[in-house]
């Protein structure tokens, strides 16, 4: 068994570090980010990572950077085999990629090339994409450009949001790379380069990409729903009690019916966009939990020709 730097910060990453352990390796360090404030009290809170890592009683560490020469010889101290770096959310320095025997090995939500960088599994659902998968690569300086050592693919579902993608792709992720350490550990793994044609990449996705534009065609607002659920949300505003609230879209399928883009087609919260239309089944108002449409409809009048913005 090897000693292995786990590097990870979001739930995404909590499998794959239980799955180093389940396999019988030795972490000797774990790496996450600060802890971060957070609620109504802004105290602050310990990443997903940090708390199962403490709860297994490894060693945590949480630096801001890792670019000053004394975090690097901290790591470098720590005499690794490998590093396994899971949506840690820092750029590594060359001399940390250096530090471990073999080197550092990154799960990526994606079939790479096709949706390096930092939200592929929103970008994927965006798109429209039919299949994804997860690929466990060796980490460069470059940005998601490491040689590929194990990929698996998976079917998208057509409503599947990118919450229940991501808890699909973290299990496959960490099972992926307990294999890699396994074949790295027997000598035998074998990793091939990137193909330089399909490489698209998965900008961070920005404030101005959650508002629906019921104006645009039906799957591609179902796409941007599933998409964006359930964080950071697409968003909607509806007309209550003579003022504008904002309500989040978190589910929804495509279903039949024409009409002004944004009006409500049907009691079952079917809504017009501009070729076809969306039925609605999840949403959330401001301040208030996930609830079903019917729930939502009960305290929010929106009859049969409402229209949505």
């Amino acid at each position: 068994m090897m000693r292995i730097i786990f590097m990870g910060t979001p739930d995404f990453a909590v499998p794959a570090l239980g799955a180093v352990l389940a396999a019988g390796h030795g972490v000797v360090g774990v790496y996450s980010r600060p802890p971060r404030a957070a609620g109504r009290g802004l105290a602050a809170r310990k990443s997903p990572v940090q708390l199962f890592a403490e709860n297994k009683g490894l060693s945590v560490h949480t630096p801001v950077s890792l670019r000053s020469a004394e975090e690097q010889e901290r790591f470098k101290a720590l005499n690794a085999d490998a590093s396994v770096v899971v949506a840690y959310g820092q750029i590594l320095p060359k001399a940390i990629l250096d530090a471990p025997r073999y080197g550092c090995f990154n799960i990526h939500a994606s079939l790479l090339p096709r949706w390096r960088g930092a939200a592929p599994i929103h970008r994927a659902l965006l798109a429209g994409d039919a299949e994804t998968g997860v690929a466990v690569m060796r980490v460069e300086e470059k940005l998601d450009t490491g040689a590929v050592c194990l990929m698996e693919r998976t079917a998208i579902g057509p409503d599947e949001t990118a919450g229940e993608l991501q808890d699909r792709l973290s299990g496959l992720g960490a099972e992926l790379m307990a294999r890699v350490l396994s074949d790295l550990g027997k000598g035998s793994l074998a990793c091939w380069p990137q193909h330089d044609e399909g490489v698209t990449y998965a900008a961070k996705i920005d404030p101005g990409e959650t508002r629906i534009d019921w104006s645009r065609p039906a799957r591609e607002v179902h796409n941007q729903i599933r998409g964006l659920s359930p964080h950071p949300g697409a968003w909607f505003e509806i007309d209550l009690n003579g003022k504008r609230e904002r309500v989040r879209a978190l589910r929804s399928t495509l279903a039949e019916g024409e009409g002004k883009p944004g009006t409500v087609l049907d009691d079952q919260f079917t809504i017009a966009c501009c070729k076809g239309s969306v039925r609605l089944l999840q949403v959330q108002r401001a301040g208030k939990r996930p609830m079903p449409v019917a729930e939502f409809r009960r305290g929010a009048e929106l009859p049969v020709g409402s229209l949505l913005h």
